[in-house]
């Protein structure tokens, strides 16, 4: 039995992530293992959204979690790896800037992508299937905190996608201009025209969340009564409640809210009731692309 480690990173408007899976392949079957999981609320988008730019003190809280992650990677003993950055870093004006900084300083490169990248990677997990019935229509959903990704399915194949500037941080700090707003209610209205009804599958730190704090079974799935229920119990309560009454953490007692916001947009215009959360995200996606393509190509890491 072989066994392969790979890395990602996720550079995202409210936290940075990295993931190490041990990829064991028996025969054919890759069997992927969780062996690291780090997760650092640096909030890039806090400055992106109201300044244009990711400040001095954010820029080095990054470059420390990145030097960090490198010392990391290289004790796991990590083949490969891949770092992407997404809303934050694609709309700062210094994003550029900061990415060769980091590279210099702690040698990791890091790519900036769109947000129909980051959707098609995460659909590279290949958990998605798995929850697709082929005689229903889909939309598979990615909250984040810049922006949010939608992609249509039907007859499990992608029939359109779209991305939009609309993400819980953006809209903590009221940044969510008027004309994206309508851009994204208008495109979800025209998808809606010709199908009587979607699921969601969702994913996204927030949307994980919610499915545990409403007690929910491995793929059970979430009604929109229940959303629109915790919603209303969420935004009633302070910050400091939120964080008491539902036991959640300091970075995640604000943007959940936003977060249920969005969801129930959709859900509303598209008529959704039932709405899946297989628990993926960016960084596995990452990891199944960096595997499938050591297993094609042969690529080894990366110095």
């Amino acid at each position: 039995m072989n066994t392969d480690i790979f890395a990602a990173i996720d550079i995202g408007s409210n936290a940075i992530r990295l993931l190490i899976n041990n990829i064991e392949v028996n025969g054919t079957t890759p069997d992927f293992k969780k062996v690291a999981y780090l997760r650092v609320p640096i909030r890039l988008g806090d400055d992106v959204f109201t300044s244009g730019t990711i400040s001095k003190d954010k820029e080095w809280r990054l470059i420390h979690a990145m030097q960090g992650f490198s010392h990391i990677m290289k004790a796991y003993g990590v083949m490969n790896y891949r770092a992407c950055a997404t809303s934050a870093m694609r709309d700062a004006t210094n994003g550029a800037n900061i990415v060769e900084d980091i590279r210099r300083e702690s040698g990791i490169n890091i790519d900036i992508i769109t947000g129909r990248e980051e959707a098609e990677i995460i659909y590279e997990a290949g958990e998605l299937d798995n929850f697709m019935d082929k005689r229903k229509n889909y939309l598979y959903v990615d909250v984040g905190g810049g922006s949010t990704e939608v992609i249509v399915y039907s007859n499990q194949q992608k029939v359109d996608s779209n991305s939009f500037q609309m993400g819980t941080v953006r809209l903590l700090v009221d940044a969510v201009k008027e004309d994206e707003e309508k851009r994204f209610k208008s495109w979800l209205k025209d998808i809606s025209k010709d199908n009587n009804s979607f699921s969601i599958i969702a994913s996204g730190g927030n949307i994980n969340k919610i499915h545990k704090v409403l007690g929910k079974r491995e793929r059970e799935p979430i009604s929109y009564d229940e959303l629109k229920k915790l919603y209303d119990s969420l935004k009633s309560l302070s910050y400091e409640e939120r964080i008491q009454s539902y036991k959640l953490n300091t970075y995640r007692a604000d943007v959940i809210v936003p977060a249920l916001k969005i969801f129930l947009s959709i859900s509303k215009i598209c008529k959704v009731n039932e709405i899946f959360v297989p628990k993926i995200g960016l960084s596995d996606g990452i990891i199944y692309h960096l595997f499938h393509e050591h297993q094609t190509s042969g690529t080894l890491a990366k110095e």
